[in-house]
């Protein structure tokens, strides 16, 4: 079974670069996956941040500052995740356009076939 896939791969990669789609360039996809993982790090380190530095204050103004901070930080986190989650996403529907475009062209290949041997 494994052999099968591995020739259905191959033969995928080979009709997708007879069709002269560059899937070997990341794009969006690849710079999408490193901003929303830097924004996730960014965010999660720097929410933990603020928080061992709200740890030594006392006065109730100077606590809410920082949770409106550690706020932020946590949206920039949740961005930075719909960022990421939006570039996989990205990748896998484009692969799997690639995919339904190549087998409907085969779909319509096979159904011209059939129709020019059965007006014979």
């Amino acid at each position: 079974m494994t052999a099968a896939v591995d020739e259905r791969r191959e033969q995928f990669k080979r009709d997708v670069a007879a069709l002269g789609l560059d899937t070997g360039k990341p794009g969006f996809h690849g710079k999408g996956r490193i901003a929303g993982l830097t924004l996730m790090i960014l965010g999660a380190t720097a929410a933990f941040v603020v928080y061992v530095a709200s740890l030594t204050l006392s006065d109730l103004r100077d606590l809410a500052s920082y949770q409106l901070l550690s706020l932020g930080f946590v949206a920039i986190t949740l961005i930075g995740a719909a960022v990421y989650i939006a570039a996989v996403v990205s990748r896998v529907l484009s692969l799997w356009l690639v995919r339904q475009l190549l087998e409907g062209n085969a779909q319509t290949e096979r159904i011209a076939e059939a129709l020019s041997r059965s007006n014979l």
